[in-house]
């Protein structure tokens, strides 16, 4: 079959960009309007997207924050708004992103297991560790563990849910109401798992589902989040501004999976895009400064230190002015590393800084038409760059409905994208095949012995 582009549509309800909110398209309380949310779903599911994507926070992000704007200071905890969603639509996948560092294991296995059940396989966790000092004083902690702990933590915490998610072998449930036999015993596994950070015994009180178990997807780009997702990770979201560091990005981890006994065509990576789409270079361009000059300055900075891991102090600094260095952080070390690539390349003073990282936070933001968007996104794809991409559109659902109507037909035209869905599971959509229950392959190969 020939290749083609995966896409996954990252739509959080406030909007990508900082000041989304402002603009006139775009429902001010977006964030916490379910009836927006499921216009939304509905319209990436028209548009044949691969998967919804939701980042979650643990904490208020005042004045901005990593997440950009107020208007993301509350929202809908993502499991919870994707279970609502699930009913509507039949083919689209939902990603939702839940912390290791400040759940339980079996709490994010119950959680993820049951929204893979009422999607009919759709599922996906997108593994994150919470980088936030504001988050760790929510949970009992008076600072967030430092960041190769919570890598540790991650990497153990993925190993139990996985264990847990293999609870019930896919035929355990036999539910004969002549016999009265309900399920198989002997099909029904314990974890029994003790490690550095949990001691789990298990079983999962949730049945497999008809993918096998949720789609793992991870976000980091630091050393350890490069194991960790190499290890673990099914679809990788990842943050560049060049085709050289996505390369370099997309080799290595292909590198590290093979390492890891994986095949790494079943290691999907996928970089953020946020399009500005006009229909001409000029309609785009305005498209772009008018979002821009909605910013409030506060929300500039604020977003700018968010980014750096909060060590980033703008205090008397004038802000068309250069950059100044900021501490190394314990927060999103490779984050901080990429806005000081950005504003060093491009010489960007630190209001130009804010504006261009407003909309996708480090993740690359073109400004063309539908035809110059797709020219991207193929140059990367068939150059060993991307499997596919994130797409974040800067305000809602105009930015949206853009590339829906004019990207995705395009893409299509190129024979780089579907015209319908492969299948009804997000694994058959992005190729991904069923998880093996490990318990039921080691009695095959136990028999096989025999």
């Amino acid at each position: 079959m020939t290749r083609q582009i995966k896409l996954g549509a990252f739509l959080p309800g406030g909007g990508q960009h900082v000041a989304a909110w402002r603009h006139p398209d775009q429902p001010a309380d977006g964030a916490t309007n379910f009836e927006f949310h499921k216009q939304l779903a509905l319209t990436a599911e028209r548009g044949l997207f691969d998967a919804y994507f939701l980042a979650d926070g643990l904490a208020v992000s005042f004045g901005g924050g990593t997440e950009g704007g107020n208007a993301k200071v509350a929202g809908f905890e993502p499991v919870t708004l994707f279970s609502a969603l699930a009913p509507l639509t039949k083919h689209l996948g939902f990603i939702a992103t839940a912390s290791t560092s400040y759940e339980e294991p079996y709490n994010t296995a119950r959680k993820f297991a049951s929204l893979d059940l009422i999607s009919g396989g759709r599922a996906s966790w997108n593994v994150v560790t919470t980088a936030s000092e504001a988050a760790a004083r929510n949970f009992n902690f008076a600072e967030q563990p430092p960041h190769a702990t919570r890598y540790r933590r991650a990497r153990e915490h993925v190993e139990v849910v996985k264990k847990l998610w293999d609870s019930f072998e896919d035929d355990a449930f036999i539910r004969d109401k002549e016999s009265g036999v309900f399920y198989d015993t002997d099909k029904m596994h314990f974890a029994d798992h003790a490690g550095e950070h949990f001691k789990v015994n298990g079983p999962l009180n949730v049945p497999r589902s008809p993918q096998g178990h949720p789609v793992i997807v991870q976000a980091g780009q630091s050393e350890d989040g490069r194991s960790l997702a190499a290890a673990t990770a099914e679809v990788i979201f990842t943050a560049h501004q060049r085709l050289d560091t996505a390369q370099e990005f997309y080799r290595d981890i292909k590198s590290r999976a093979a390492a890891e006994g994986r095949n790494p065509d079943h290691v999907l990576i996928m970089p953020g895009v946020s399009p500005f789409v006009g229909r001409t270079e000029e309609e785009a361009q305005e498209k772009y400064e008018r979002l821009t000059s909605y910013i409030l300055e506060e929300d500039g900075i604020a977003l700018l230190n968010g980014l750096t891991g909060g060590t980033l102090d703008l205090t008397g600094h004038d802000l068309d002015g250069p950059l100044p260095p900021a501490p190394p952080t314990e927060g999103n070390k490779s984050r901080q590393v990429l806005l000081r690539q950005i504003a060093d390349e491009n010489g960007f003073t630190i209001r130009q800084l804010y504006q261009w990282v407003a909309s996708a936070r480090g993740h690359y933001t073109i400004i063309g038409t539908a035809g110059q968007i797709a020219d991207m996104l193929q140059e990367w794809f068939e150059n060993e760059a991307a499997d596919g991409f994130n797409i974040l559109p800067p305000w809602l659902p105009t930015s949206l409905d853009d590339f829906v109507d004019l990207v995705i037909p395009e893409l299509q035209r190129r024979g780089l994208f579907r015209t319908a869905y492969e299948g009804r599971t997000l694994r058959e959509n992005l190729g991904l095949p069923i998880p093996v229950n490990g318990y039921a392959a080691g009695r095959r190969v136990a028999q096989a012995a025999e």
